[in-house]
């Protein structure tokens, strides 16, 4: 079957795109009755962006440069990205997740009440999970090393160093060394903040960057107890409400290493003794 082609492709071309380019104008301006005019500014930009046919190259190059790049019309309907475009960090899959456990001692914990437990995470950036990365890939002597490092610095007469957690969330960012954005950690004081992150960066052998690299956000909401946050009835039966971010000492338990869900976590040290860990602490 036989298709008809136009005798001219060129002048085929560049009258399709006239036609497409000043629908999309049109459209953009559809405020602006006809071709627009020098009445004002949006009828002058309408008139100053339609290609007519008698445009040479270099006009039509601008009014595709204004209409596109300057008003911004090549920009419409892509997602809005908040934060900075030079503020770029290194991606973290692929390197391994050392994750630090805390949690309340049992004695301390109120009845009824369950046993407040946190983690905190930072990646080994010199480091890759398997050895299809950059990265060299970790072994079981720099875990075990990594672990005996945890030992000296987490744990103080054979018991884990404590600390308090309150209200007040501290992020401590250092995307290159494998503190990204968004992780946190909740205290009760900057100084607490300061003595965890600080011992982390010792034990995986990166620099602490200081006290300016700790944000703190104190909200207005204060720290609730079991008595302050109350009680609601559900089903004729009184149930205490959650407790806002409560002031509680946690001491740490044990640390371990992800390296993706193909394996289980490798623990390095383990102060609870309910898994096998690199590295004896008794």
């Amino acid at each position: 079957m036989a298709t008809n082609l136009p005798d001219n492709p060129f002048e085929h071309l560049q009258k399709t795109y006239q036609i497409e380019f000043n629908r999309r104008v049109d459209r953009f301006f559809k405020d602006v009755q006809g071709n627009g005019d020098l009445s004002g500014p949006r009828p002058s930009l309408k008139l100053a962006c339609r290609m007519t046919d008698n445009d040479n190259q270099a006009i039509t190059d601008m009014r595709h440069k204004l209409f596109f790049d300057v008003i911004g019309y090549g920009r419409k309907n892509l997602a809005v990205v908040y934060g900075n475009k030079f503020d770029t960090a290194p991606p973290v899959a692929g390197h391994p997740q050392l994750f630090l456990h805390f949690s309340q001692d049992g004695a301390a914990q109120p009845t009824d009440e369950p046993l407040i437990e946190h983690e905190k995470s930072c990646r080994l950036m010199k480091f890759s999970c398997s050895a299809d990365g950059k990265q060299p890939a970790i072994t079981k002597a720099d875990m075990t090393a990594i672990a005996n490092e945890i030992k000296s610095l987490f744990l103080d007469a054979k018991k884990g160093i404590t600390y308090t957690t309150g209200n007040k969330s501290a992020s401590y960012t250092d995307p290159d060394n494998g503190f990204p954005k968004g992780n946190y950690l909740l205290v009760n004081a900057k100084t607490d903040a300061t003595n965890i992150y600080s011992k982390m960066c010792n034990a995986i052998d990166v620099p602490y960057k200081g006290d300016s690299h700790i944000v703190v956000n104190d909200p207005d909401k204060a720290s609730t107890t079991t008595a302050t946050a109350g009680k609601t009835t559900i089903l004729g039966k009184q149930r205490n409400n959650r407790r806002y971010r409560p002031v509680a000492i946690l001491r740490f338990r044990y640390a371990y290493i992800s390296l993706g869900n193909l394996i289980n976590p490798i623990f390095l040290i383990d102060t609870t003794l309910r898994n096998q860990s690199l590295v004896e602490w008794l």
